[in-house]
């Protein structure tokens, strides 16, 4: 009887040890195992058994894309300037065999390789350049770092200059000039400004002068078309009264007469001197002999 309790108490521990070996690997993750201290495999997500006693899980490694933050690392420029750097690195596990047996404290190896290329970067490059270059220094550092851990397992996606310090000093300086640029713009625009102000007054000037002249013009040529309509008119009038005229059998009395009458309206104008043809000078003694013989049998 004692033999059958210690046989179900065995085939009870080993079920459980069975079932023991068995694990489950989460997605974006990969476990390294080892058998007896050496490398065995390396589980990707899904159900997996190791052999109890003889396997264990060495490393748990996480496969997504990680972010280091480093702290601000002191750097000294071409031009002898000291500041502080900080930078982002982007990274991902490629190789779990290689991250967990390529480098001891791989975190701490990308740190200080990040730091040593940085400052490799910034003494090439001047105060102004390393203000102004930052994608320069995020695409070396990333080259740089990239083949410097591939044989770690791990790929550098990117590198991100987080914050650049100048010291105090520098600052000021830096402020003073951007100020005095500013105020600099400021003066220019304020200059174009007035400048188009009085571009647009001339031009506004120029074109009222240019359409004062056009009105001028259009009025004195209004004026001169209806002075010689006028003149067409009148010419018109007088060809039509010799045309009547001359349909009528008009006397030579009747036309000492109308020469008489026209006599007497240029009389009646502005004209400061009339020459009086001889035939109008004898028609005038004429008249006025008419007018004394009748005053003359006014009065008998």
């Amino acid at each position: 009887m004692e033999f059958w309790y210690i046989l179900i108490s065995l085939v009870v521990l080993l079920l459980v040890l069975v079932i023991s070996g068995f694990r489950i690997v989460p997605q974006s993750a990969a476990w390294v195992i080892e058998r007896l201290g050496s490398y065995r495999i390396t589980w990707n997500d899904g159900l997996h058994w190791r052999a109890p006693f003889f396997d264990r899980i060495a490393q748990r490694i996480l496969l997504k894309e990680q972010v280091i933050d480093f702290k601000p690392q002191p750097v000294i420029t071409r031009d002898n300037v000291t500041m502080q750097i900080d930078t982002v690195v982007y990274f991902q596990i490629t190789d779990p065999k290689l991250y967990a047996y390529g480098v001891n404290s791989p975190m701490l190896a990308i740190e200080n390789l990040t730091a040593t290329t940085l400052r490799n970067i910034i003494g090439e490059l001047e105060l102004d350049q390393t203000l102004t270059s930052r994608d320069l220094i995020n695409t070396k550092m990333r080259v740089i770092l990239d083949e410097a851990t591939d044989p770690w397992g791990i790929k550098i996606n990117r590198v991100e200059v987080k914050n650049i310090l100048p010291p105090r000093d520098i600052q000021e300086a830096m402020e003073k000039q951007m100020r005095a640029e500013r105020e600099r713009r400021a003066v220019i625009l304020n200059a174009d400004g007035q400048k188009e102000a009085a571009i647009r007054i001339a031009e506004g000037e120029k074109q009222s002068q240019i359409l004062r002249a056009e009105a001028d013009r259009e009025a004195q040529i209004r004026r001169a078309e209806g002075e010689a309509e006028a003149i067409l008119k009148v010419q018109d009038a007088t060809a039509e009264g010799l045309k009547k005229l001359n349909a009528a059998n008009t006397t030579e009395q009747v036309l000492r007469l109308k020469a008489y009458d026209a006599f007497i309206q240029a009389a009646n104008g502005k004209a400061t001197k009339i020459i009086v043809p001889s035939e109008i000078q004898n028609l005038a003694g004429l008249v006025t002999s008419i007018s004394e013989i009748a005053k003359k049998d006014n009065v008998e």
